[in-house]
């Protein structure tokens, strides 16, 4: 059988022009299985105290800036889990940072921030995964806590 070389074209047009069905996995997974990981690895110095939505902290004494990680990790030949535990805390350690460097010492109302839609939990943070990538975006205020 002959195929034309218009009929190949087309062919190879359509299929170019239809969206890949890449994979977007949600997770929720619990806060103390990722915290956990920094207090392991030692990546995180104590200096800055994290607060989740709804997680009670000391006052605030001044309100600095609100900031947005949006973190992403190689998912390849790790678990989507590890994956966005790693990616999770990689938006603790952008948030630590930011803070001192705004002279912050806590971050305050944090919430998950997947594509700009607020997912607030005092026991979670929400994940996506794919085939190659994991990705997890925190929102959060930067404050300077009494004692």
């Amino acid at each position: 059988m002959k195929i034309s070389s218009l009929a190949l074209a087309v062919t190879l047009a359509l299929s170019a022009a239809l969206p890949a069905q890449a994979r977007d996995t949600k997770h929720l997974l619990p806060l103390d299985s990722a915290s956990s990981m920094k207090d392991k690895e030692g990546v995180l110095d104590g200096s800055v105290k994290f607060y989740f939505a709804g997680q009670p902290h000391p006052a605030v004494l001044e309100k600095i800036s609100t900031d947005v990680t949006n973190m992403k990790t190689n998912a390849f030949g790790k678990s989507d889990e590890e994956a966005c535990k790693w990616a999770f805390l990689s938006g603790l350690v952008q948030l630590h940072k930011k803070a001192k460097e705004l002279g912050g010492n806590g971050v305050v109302n944090i919430v998950s921030y997947y594509k700009k839609n607020e997912m607030a939990s005092s026991t979670e943070f929400e994940c996506h995964a794919g085939a190659t990538m994991a990705g997890v975006a925190l929102k959060g205020d930067i404050v300077k806590l009494g004692k």
